[in-house]
């Protein structure tokens, strides 16, 4: 079986959901753009000044370039194309950390010194860990994006995330095993420390859940992955989760194929973005896929309806990580609108336990440690190579798939 990285799940970039490509609501929410006004005497006509540090190139920039065109969008979405919010307007600054927290802290710095209140963006896991410690002593608001390491919820009181977690993905693949108690779950992976980051987290989330998690590691050099694939099918699991990363993708998915692995059990692993489809090949649709986000997963809500058509006119291509961009910006305009343009504790104060409708339906920042509550896809591949295309199969509630209470540090 992405990071799309990260704590539990990966120590870098985003997660399961980019391994094949290399509770109640609180009341008076309200849409984003219409939350109020901003308070704290800031003057209408002054900007306010959003840093926007994420992956424009390195290897995650084609997941940074989603997440930068769901801004865009996200942003005009929810000013009403007037990208003022509470009367102020909203001035945007880019920054490329290429991947590199050095790169992205150096980025940061220099923008708050310049009196940046607000930055956003942050596509790979390593550089959020070293992002939210910035922005809780400098006191700026840091909403994270695609990057899903479950460390960065509840790490301060100044850092929220506008996308997953590495433990919505898991229990998300929990969701196709029914009840986990007593089944039986293999994690196929690389002999490596992400593969064994993998591992973990499915026993950390499902083992706890009562299964029994073994593993079938391949090392990382391996071509020949029919041995791996004749292992994972001779355990008899009633769930094969794979995760996996790099070239030799095609290769595991045809040997699983032809070890007829896909048809004695479930297989399930993370659905990346759109360029990763093809890798499967004839084996695609015998997979099962847990799913962060793919165009249409939303239902064609208004909201999603709005994001794709908003991404589509900029010449954009709506893609997996497009709604942590488009989600930042309902975010930041609503903690400028209900809180203030410059008291960040008043913009905390305003997003935490806000409810919102995002383009994956309806979502809430858990007031307690600032976890997006939201729900989680399983899907199917139709067709094979260039014409294969997601099928939603089911809604994961965002109750189903809720991260454990992680009370911010501070």
């Amino acid at each position: 079986m992405r990071s799309h990285a990260t704590g539990t799940l990966r120590s870098r970039s985003v997660s399961i959901l980019t391994l094949l490509a290399a509770g109640a609501l609180v009341t008076g929410c309200s849409s984003a753009g219409t939350a109020g006004t901003s308070t704290g005497g800031d003057k209408a006509s002054d900007p306010v000044k959003v840093g926007l540090v994420y992956s424009r190139s390195g290897l995650l920039a084609a997941y940074g370039k989603q997440y930068e065109e769901g801004f865009k969008a996200g942003l005009a979405y929810a000013t009403h194309g007037t990208d003022k919010a509470g009367g102020h307007p909203i001035e945007v600054t880019e920054q490329d950390d290429a991947g590199d927290p050095a790169k992205a802290v150096a980025a940061t710095k220099t923008l708050v010194g310049k009196g940046y209140k607000i930055i956003a963006g942050t596509t790979d896991s390593g550089v959020a860990l070293q992002m939210a410690p910035l922005a809780a002593q400098n006191k700026v608001l840091y909403v994270s994006g695609p990057a899903a390491t479950d460390a960065v919820t509840g790490v301060n009181t100044y850092t929220f995330r506008s996308g997953r977690q590495s433990y919505q993905d898991t229990l998300t693949a929990g969701s196709l095993l029914g009840d986990p108690k007593g089944k039986k779950v293999t994690v196929l992976a690389q002999n490596s420390a992400f593969g064994q980051a993998n591992v973990a987290a499915v026993k950390a989330v499902l083992g706890t859940k009562g299964a029994k998690v073994g593993s079938v590691l391949a090392p990382p050099s391996a071509t020949d992955l029919t041995p791996f694939a004749r292992q994972a099918k001779a355990g008899k699991p009633d769930l094969v989760f794979v995760a996996w990363a790099g070239a030799t993708a095609p290769a595991l998915w045809t040997a699983l194929d032809q070890q007829g692995v896909l048809d004695a059990g479930k297989v399930v692993t993370g659905l990346a973005g759109t360029a990763s489809y093809p890798i499967f090949g004839s084996a695609g649709s015998k997979v099962s896929f847990l799913a962060h986000y793919f165009p249409g997963a939303g239902g064609g809500n208004p909201v999603e309806k709005a994001m794709l058509d908003g991404i589509t006119k900029a010449g954009g291509t709506p893609d997996l990580f497009s709604p942590d961009g488009f989600t930042a910006a309902q975010m930041i305009v609503h903690a400028i609108e209900a809180g203030s343009a410059t008291d960040t504790s008043a913009m905390v104060k305003a997003l935490e336990g806000w409810s919102f409708e995002g383009p994956k339906g309806k979502e809430q920042i858990r007031a307690e440690d600032h976890a997006l509550l939201q729900p989680m896809f399983t899907a199917k591949l139709k067709g094979a190579g260039a014409a294969a295309e997601p099928r939603l199969v089911a809604d994961v509630p965002a109750s189903s798939v809720a991260p454990p209470v992680k009370k911010t540090v501070g």
